[in-house]
């Protein structure tokens, strides 16, 4: 029997174009005894998905494996109707909504509690949308959101985008726009060089609204996350593209990589993708090649290097939260940012517990939680207003 979140995570980090050379090998094994995951609809089951508080590996894997095999011209992911659809979904996406939440240490496990009936009226805690606040040149602000549109000159939003139009005549002077992307929120610009940057909740970006032929390209991730999908130099006359964040540089040629900046945090990681990039605090200079990551510390301005699982990293970009081996709290830290609440832990030991696993974005927070509490790692939650409280 095959891994389940292994496979289910090997699929999804196939969409977001990061496989490994093992990682190939081991899907191209597994869709060869296993061809109907050539019809996988990742984004209708990403759509469909629900929450699942326990599964069990390996009914899932004999249950998947026996109506693959009777199979004939219907599509298998397609049967929603089906009592098992819920193994083959949770299965194929990897979107286990916390279901391999697990913690390394069982002996933490604490004894059942009664559960703790919340008030409907008080989980008012929705997921995050699409939104930013554009501010301008001349220090005015535009609210872009889901539904609404907005267009300039040089610009144009849908309300889940921004797109700078290319430079069409050359200049001398720079206009600068910020883009803010509040808790609770996430957008794509896209810059006149044709550069695309997906901001995260809670972050700002400084950017010129078109760039000079020929000179470096510069922006500012003042805080928070980003993920930069740039132009590459040579369609820019061999200009460079530089992005400055607190304390470090950023150059690079034409790449793919994530940087996170958070103004609560201590050190800002760049992880590289694909391509290339030097980093640069003003003392050192390192140069980063695919799937490892650059760690500044702020306090001490030295640079470690190392390597990571890049879709962990890189899942927010795709709608979906991946935590490997993180601790409580800080996970709290991450949906609190996308589902902008404030939270407290009466039982501090409860902070450090470490997880794995990957949610949805769409999930509630009730979801999630509920979930959590599946685990027996934690005794209960209350949510109150936009305030979570963890036992």
């Amino acid at each position: 029997m095959f891994d389940i979140f292994h496979i289910s995570k090997l699929i999804i980090k196939k969409e977001l174009r990061i496989l490994t050379d093992s990682d190939k090998l081991q899907l191209k094994k597994f869709n060869k005894e296993y061809n109907f995951l050539k019809e996988v609809k990742i984004q209708k089951l990403v759509d469909k998905i629900e929450s699942y508080s326990t599964i069990n590996e390996e009914q899932a894997w004999e249950s998947i494996e026996k109506k693959s095999l009777k199979r004939k011209t219907k599509s298998v992911l397609l049967q929603f109707n089906k009592s098992w659809y819920k193994y083959a979904a949770v299965f194929i996406i990897g979107i286990l909504t916390a279901t391999y939440l697990f913690d390394d240490n069982l002996d933490k496990i604490p004894e059942e509690t009664n559960p703790i009936i919340v008030d409907a009226n008080k989980n008012i805690i929705q997921p995050g949308t699409n939104k930013a606040i554009l501010t301008l040149d001349d220090g005015s602000s535009v609210a872009l959101d889901n539904g609404s549109t907005y267009q300039t000159q040089n610009a144009i939003s849908n309300g889940e985008e921004i797109i700078y139009e290319t430079n069409k005549v050359k200049t001398n002077e720079i206009a600068y726009n910020h883009l803010t992307i509040p808790r609770g929120g996430q957008f794509l610009l896209v810059l006149a060089d044709g550069t695309k940057v997906w901001l995260n909740s809670e972050s700002q970006l400084k950017y010129p609204i078109s760039f000079i032929e020929g000179e470096t390209r510069k922006v500012e991730l003042i805080y928070g996350e980003a993920y930069f999908e740039v132009s590459p130099s040579i369609k820019h006359n061999g200009a460079k593209f530089e992005v400055h964040t607190l304390k470090q540089e950023v150059e690079v040629l034409g790449t793919e990589f994530n940087i996170k900046a958070y103004k609560d945090e201590t050190n800002i990681y760049t992880t590289l993708v694909e391509g290339k990039v030097v980093i640069n605090n003003g003392f050192v200079s390192q140069k980063l090649f695919p799937s490892q990551q650059s760690n500044l510390n702020i306090k001490n301005n030295t640079i470690a290097i190392s390597s990571v699982d890049v879709y962990s990293v890189i899942s927010w970009k795709k709608g979906l939260f991946s935590f490997k081996g993180k601790p409580l709290k800080e996970i709290m830290n991450v949906l609190a940012r996308w589902y902008d609440f404030n939270f407290e832990f009466t039982n501090s030991e409860v902070e450090n517990i470490k997880f794995n696993g990957v949610l949805s974005k769409n999930q509630t927070i009730d979801e999630i939680l509920k979930t959590f509490k599946d685990t027996k790692f934690i005794k209960d939650y209350d949510i109150t207003d936009k305030k979570i409280t963890i036992q």
